[in-house]
């Protein structure tokens, strides 16, 4: 979850970098064409295209086709709405993870997950409240994609119990390569030279940032791990405020104390998960 954190964090910026000048389409198809070049040395390492087969693929492309629009929906909200806010409405989304969660996965919602969870989300109110009369599209469009993501992170906790989380990276980017070429093809302009490097480290976080969250969910239950994203919110606000001086102000202050509050009452309740067999 550490490294999911940091890879999401460089993407929302490097996202915002490209996404000036780069329609969306063509940007989530570049990302996952070039993810292929960045997932091939983990195909390798775990025993070639073996480790990718499934019998499963009806449930890889639901997935992927929830998490393409709600993507699409997260970077074309990252040029209307400032960084920090963008993320803070996006921490809707562990409210649905838990409820898919809880209704389809058999997990339990103890005292100390509800208490994380709403920690964290009266910690985002907070840190919003300054901009919440201004409810605008770009608001609207992050609202609707952080459902789109909770809903996508359930089915992800469903896949890791018999799938590899290479075979689920293989698949996301198949399906959205497949769902993006299209639309990529009819908005295309070749980006100019200094847009590539945005591109690419688009493309690396966007791969390896989901080979992080596949192996966390593996590792623990889904309404463990995903509070823990919820520190999210207190460093993008504060990377808006050091890159783009948007405002960092004492609700961002007050609310990432509360949510850095509930994420350690759940850690702490939570303790190590147990080894389970072949993993590492």
């Amino acid at each position: 979850m550490a490294g999911w954190l940091a890879l999401m964090l460089i993407i929302t910026i490097a996202g915002r970098e490209a996404a000036r000048e780069i329609n969306v389409f063509q940007l989530m198809e570049m990302r996952s064409l070039i993810g292929f070049v960045f997932l091939y040395p983990l195909i390798r390492a775990n025993g070639g295209f073996a480790v990718v087969k499934t019998t499963r693929l009806h449930l890889h492309v639901g997935r992927n086709v929830i998490h393409y629009g709600a993507q699409y929906g997260w970077f074309f909200a990252l040029t209307l709405i400032p960084i920090g806010q963008l993320v803070a409405i996006e921490f809707t989304m562990p409210i649905w993870t838990a409820i898919v969660a809880a209704m389809f996965l058999g997990e339990r919602m103890t005292v100390w997950k509800i208490a994380a969870i709403v920690l964290g989300v009266v910690g985002v109110a907070v840190i919003v409240r300054p901009a919440a009369g201004e409810i605008n599209q770009g608001q609207l469009i992050a609202l609707a994609a952080a459902v789109g993501f909770g809903v996508s992170i359930a089915m992800i906790k469903l896949l890791t119990r018999t799938e590899h989380a290479v075979a689920i990276l293989f698949w996301m980017l198949v399906v959205q390569s497949a769902l993006g070429l299209f639309p990529a093809l009819y908005v295309w302009q070749w980006p100019a030279a200094h847009l590539w490097f945005w591109v690419v480290i688009v493309a690396f976080c966007g791969t390896f940032s989901h080979y992080c969250m596949a192996r966390a969910m593996l590792h623990a239950d889904a309404t463990v791990v995903i509070p823990m994203d919820f520190l999210r919110v207190p460093l993008t606000a504060a990377a808006g405020w050091l890159l783009y001086s948007e405002r960092l102000d004492l609700f961002t202050v007050l609310g990432a104390a509360m949510i850095l509050t509930g994420n350690l009452l759940n850690l702490r309740s939570a303790g190590p998960a147990p080894a389970k067999p072949g993993t590492t």
